[in-house]
């Protein structure tokens, strides 16, 4: 699963998930840090990413819109990059199911 991460969360995330999900992607890194959700949207759509977000506003869309693209929301409040990390790390099993289940638009990671 390639992840487009939202302005919300720590750019140094991309080099920290390379391993586990190669060709993850911040937007500030695809000059879309100003861009409009709708932009982003697009943006992973066509590109082939799941968009991974601390917001609601994605997961919100994805429950009307549906895929693609997936939405992995994750509902933590304010927390460190590493409690993030330590999070996506916990549930790469789920993730990859995430990604093959058809059916499925949204996942909400959390604690």
């Amino acid at each position: 699963m390639k992840l487009l991460l939202d302005q919300n969360l720590s750019p140094r995330l991309v080099a920290l998930l390379q391993e586990l999900f190669p060709g993850t992607a911040h937007v500030s890194g695809l000059g879309l840090q100003r861009a409009d959700d709708e932009t982003v949207w697009k943006y992973a759509r066509d590109g082939g990413f799941a968009i991974l977000s601390k917001d609601t506003d994605f997961y919100q869309r994805s429950m009307v819109r549906g895929a693609p693209p997936k939405v992995v929301w994750v509902s933590m409040g304010n927390c460190s990059t590493e409690v993030v990390l330590q999070c996506l790390m916990d549930s790469r099993d789920q993730l990859r199911e995430f990604e093959s289940d058809k059916e499925t638009s949204f996942l909400v990671l959390g604690w």
